[in-house]
């Protein structure tokens, strides 16, 4: 299991600099958001050469946009960067694309929405994984969804349904333990890391490391600073064979030493 840390965690002028702030903290794998830059034939090889440079690996490009937002015109908009992002993916030296379900929510694709329980919601959300999923063949790379309490998905129980609905070989998860916790829920966390494992511990291909605190706030915490189990998280994912990168976010730049220990002191 590598110990991996997303780029944007480091506000940089350029990419060199940012990528010399990762590999300082002696960290070799990262999750990257290309955001709106280039990805032009040269500039995608200009991107390789900064992470090769560094002997730094390009783990999963972000590939995030919300992909049941109400207004049509901005859902079409996110499809065609989210191809643009999977034709570009094996040039920058990754196969794997990050996604979301989405939300009904117009303003933040990371706030819950009541019309997310909606059967329409379900049915926007299938066919827009369906479109991703196939893309993803077409480009020959595999897309890791994320179960997160603001989205569509936001139980290891749907996230199963969705996997056994799509039945494609290109969509796999994106587990991430604090996704998973309510304040409700929190008494149980035991209970609900284990059914989630038990769930999709087999499709399992990226996770995520962030924090979530007793009175409900997801990130903003150095790792060990809240209410998440890592020594059972990082056991399970272990105990499914998981053999990729653990990917820290959440948190300031200046907690990224006191997570890295906490993680190293749990493994």
């Amino acid at each position: 299991m590598n110990l991996g840390i997303f780029s944007k965690i480091f506000v940089r002028p350029t990419l060199g600099e940012m990528l010399d702030a990762v590999r300082d903290l002696g960290i070799t794998h990262v999750q990257f958001n290309a955001g709106s830059s280039d990805l032009s034939e040269a500039h995608c090889d200009a991107i390789r050469h900064e992470f090769d440079h560094r002997h730094l690996t390009l783990e999963v490009l972000s590939a995030t946009f919300n992909i049941i937002h109400p207004d049509l015109h901005i859902r079409r908009q996110g499809l065609d960067r989210f191809t643009l992002l999977a034709q570009s993916a094996k040039h920058l030296g990754t196969s794997m694309l990050s996604v979301s379900t989405g939300t009904r929510d117009p303003e933040d694709m990371w706030r819950r929405h009541p019309e997310n329980e909606s059967a329409d919601a379900w049915r926007d959300m299938l066919t827009a994984m369906s479109t991703l999923a196939t893309v993803a063949e077409q480009h020959h790379v595999t897309i890791a969804f994320e179960p997160e309490q603001a989205n569509i998905i936001d139980t290891a129980c749907k996230a199963r349904t969705l996997l056994d609905s799509l039945q494609s070989k290109q969509v796999k998860v994106l587990i991430d333990a604090a996704n998973l916790l309510t304040v409700s829920n929190l008494p149980q966390q035991d209970r609900v890391l284990r059914e989630a494992f038990d769930l999709l511990g087999g499709d399992i291909v990226l996770a995520h490391a962030k924090e979530f605190s007793a009175d409900g706030k997801l990130g903003n915490a150095a790792l060990g600073g809240g209410v998440v189990d890592f020594p059972l998280y990082i056991s399970l994912l272990r105990n499914v064979g998981f053999q990729n990168s653990l990917i820290m976010h959440g948190f300031n730049e200046d907690a990224a030493v006191e997570s890295m220990r906490h993680l190293a002191a749990c493994r």
